[in-house]
């Protein structure tokens, strides 16, 4: 079991997120989408606007996953 916390690792659209999640996964890195306008609603209060959709994944993760977020930022158009 893993222990420490999980890091954000992406900001953006919850299509790209997605996208990068599956990316992420195809090298056995587990990602978590916090999608906080979603939250906000779920909740019964307005937080964060439609696009403020978060990729988190494990710290124990994040230097394996940093080359494969970095490359997808890179090829973003």
């Amino acid at each position: 079991m893993k222990g420490g916390e999980f890091i954000d690792v992406y900001s953006g659209s919850e299509v790209r997120v997605i996208m990068l999640k599956g990316l992420l996964e195809e090298i056995g890195i587990e990602g978590i989408v916090q999608n906080e306008f979603q939250s906000g609603i779920t909740a019964g209060f307005g937080g964060g606007t439609i696009s403020t959709v978060k990729l988190k994944v494990h710290e124990d993760d994040l230097e394996k996953a940093k080359p494969v977020v970095e490359d997808f930022i890179e090829n973003q158009h």
